[in-house]
């Protein structure tokens, strides 16, 4: 049986269920790399280019931990899947950067997939995956249909107040969870790059930390699309990075709801487009109206530091609640 190794990093947590059905049902094994570790951020630090942000340094190091795995490592060159917004160019480049700045990997499938430059592009980009294994056209077809209704089902359960993590765990490991909620006394909105908000050792579990402290959480992943597609903001034009604009539409959108009661920014150091949307969404977005705080993350960000500042922003909004009372 051929293994295919999937990194548990960047687009892991927005098209793994759909990437593993589609596998699983040519008759591959699929082999992920599994939670982030100390020692698999170090590895991806020591190899990554020095001035990659922490989110490619992570994904580094989860392509390393599958080297010696899997026959084949999956890394998709997706340049755009809206036909209007582009992902960032070190995501491009990845299969290049795994292919030659890491030693003795395996063969990578790299296929490209960009929505703006042929029709039906990502169902052709599945087939000549499918191709590549030697799976016959009718079965391929019929992988990428139930592909599909695994991302659509995964969505459903994200939209049911599931992050990434606990609706991947649902779908394959049959869990029953409940949605986790706090004691409805706050709720809080996370808006970021979903591998940097739900990657829980770089973003020192930062859903986590809020639940403990009683906060109901919801990110931009409990969005439908729609509701992103149709919000509107002022900059005169459209942001072209896909994470990015997806990004600063959920701020707009959370900063208009009333039943939010802070919103906070989970940014990597390092990331070009990062520094820029955090001005965006400071400035412009009318999150003035409610209490907001950015927090940037890198190798070396420590839980006790993080912990305090969302231990003092908890607090600081829970006394604002109560002098509005």
């Amino acid at each position: 049986m051929i293994r295919i190794g999937i990194p548990s990093a960047l687009f892991y947590y927005v098209y793994y269920p759909m990437w593993k059905v589609f596998f699983e049902e040519l008759g591959a094994q699929v082999v992920s790399s599994g939670k982030t570790t100390k020692k698999l951020l170090d590895n991806g630090v020591r190899e990554a280019l020095a001035d990659a942000c922490v989110p490619v340094k992570v994904f580094f190091g989860h392509a390393i931990a599958l080297k010696d795995k899997v026959d084949y490592l999956f890394i998709p060159r997706i340049v755009c899947l809206n036909n209007k917004t582009v992902y960032c160019p070190k995501f491009l480049g990845l299969p290049d950067m795994v292919r030659y700045g890491l030693e003795n990997m395996p063969p990578i499938i790299d296929v490209r997939i960009d929505t703006r430059t042929r029709r039906n592009a990502l169902f052709k980009a599945f087939y000549s995956v499918g191709k590549l294994l030697n799976a016959k056209s009718l079965k391929i077809f019929k992988a990428y249909v139930k592909a599909r209704m695994a991302q659509l089902r995964f969505q459903k359960i994200l939209r049911r107040g599931f992050q990434p993590l606990e609706a991947i765990d649902i779908i394959f490991n049959h869990k029953k969870i409940k949605p986790v909620t706090g004691d409805g006394r706050l709720n809080f909105a996370i808006v970021g790059y979903p591998y940097t908000i739900h990657d829980q050792y770089i973003s020192v579990d930062i859903i986590g930390k809020l639940r403990r402290m009683g906060i109901n959480v919801v990110t931009v992943d409990n969005l439908h699309p729609l509701l992103l597609k149709l919000q509107r903001y002022k900059l005169g034009k459209r942001l072209f990075w896909t994470f990015t604009d997806r990004t600063l539409r959920a701020a707009y959108y959370f900063a208009g709801r009333k039943d939010i009661d802070g919103i906070i920014h989970v940014t990597a150091f390092g990331c070009g487009p990062d520094s820029i949307l955090d001005k965006f969404i400071q400035i412009n977005n009318g999150s003035n109206k409610i209490p907001f705080m950015s927090l940037t993350i890198d190798e070396h960000s420590g839980e006790a530091g993080l912990g305090t500042r969302l231990e003092a922003f908890v607090d600081m909004v829970k006394r604002k609640k109560r002098s509005e009372q």
